[in-house]
C-alpha cells in the first residue's frame, strides 16, 4: 500500500509540475516590427573631399556622402536606432564585445548601438593614424590617436548615452555610439526598416532616435509570441 501510495503521489507531482510548464507561455516569443520614414525635405548630403587622405581617398570609387540623415527610396530613414526605452526588465551585460572600424577614413557602422558596460573594440583598419574622440557628456569623455597597425582601443561605457564620436585629424569622420540599457534594439536599414525580437510579454514603451531629428516614441503591449507592428514618422527639413 505504502509503494502504491508513493507511486501515486510521484504521479501527481509529475503531473503538476507538466501542467505548470505546460501553462507557462514561452518567454521572448514577441516581435516588434515597423518602418521610419519622414514628411518634408530633408538636407542634401554632400559627397565628402578626402583629397588630404589619398590612401583613403582611393578606396572610394565614388565620393562617399554624409550620413547624418541618410534617406530611402519612399521617405525612409536610414541609422535610426529603435529600441525598448521602458518596460524591458533588463539583460545581463553579454561576455561579446562590439566592434567599431575605421576604415577609408570612415566609421563603420555609422551608428553602433551597445549595452552600457559591454566591451567596446575600435580597430583602425587604415594606412594612416587616426585620432578617436568621443563626446561624452554622462560618461568620461576620451581622446587618442590610433596609428596604423596598433592593436584595437578596448573600452566600454557604464552609463546609457548616445555619444557623437569624431576624428581630429579627419574631420569629415563622424559617428555615433549609441549605450542603452537594452538588448531589445534594432538599427534601420536602407529601407527604413526594423525588428526588435525576443520580447516576453509585457507593456513596452518603444523610442526612435536619428541623430539630426531627435526621438519619437510610443507603446506597444505584446500579450504573447505575436508580431506588432510600430511605424515611426520624422519631420524632415532641409537645414
Amino acid at each position: 500500500m505504502r509503494m502504491r501510495f508513493f507511486a501515486a503521489l510521484a504521479l501527481t507531482v509529475a503531473m503538476g509540475s507538466a501542467m505548470m510548464v505546460f501553462a507557462t507561455p514561452p518567454a521572448g516569443s514577441g516581435t516588434i516590427t515597423g518602418k521610419v520614414t519622414y514628411t518634408g525635405t530633408p538636407p542634401k548630403m554632400r559627397p565628402i573631399d578626402m583629397s588630404k587622405e589619398p590612401s583613403c581617398a582611393k578606396q572610394h570609387a565614388t565620393p562617399v556622402l554624409t550620413q547624418n540623415v541618410a534617406s530611402g527610396p519612399g521617405n525612409t530613414l536610414q541609422w535610426v536606432v529603435v529600441y525598448i526605452s521602458a518596460g524591458d526588465e533588463g539583460t545581463n551585460t553579454p561576455s561579446q564585445g562590439v566592434r567599431y572600424d575605421q576604415k577609408g577614413c570612415e566609421y563603420l557602422p555609422h551608428v553602433l548601438p551597445m549595452l552600457a558596460g559591454q566591451e567596446l573594440q575600435i580597430f583602425n583598419d587604415d594606412q594612416t593614424s587616426h585620432n578617436i574622440h568621443p563626446l561624452a557628456k554622462t560618461n568620461q569623455e576620451w581622446n587618442k590617436s590610433q596609428p596604423p597597425g596598433s592593436p584595437p582601443i578596448v573600452t566600454k561605457w557604464d552609463k546609457p548615452e548616445f555619444i557623437s564620436v569624431k576624428c581630429n585629424i579627419h574631420p569629415w569622420m563622424h559617428g555615433y555610439f549609441v549605450v542603452l540599457k537594452t538588448s531589445h534594439y534594432a538599427v534601420t536599414g536602407e529601407d527604413g526598416s526594423f525588428s526588435i525580437t525576443g520580447l516576453p510579454p509585457g507593456k513596452y514603451t518603444v523610442t526612435a532616435w536619428q541623430e539630426q531629428y531627435s526621438a519619437k516614441s510610443q507603446d506597444v503591449t505584446i500579450a504573447g509570441s505575436e508580431t506588432k507592428t510600430a511605424n515611426f514618422v520624422f519631420t524632415a527639413t532641409p537645414y
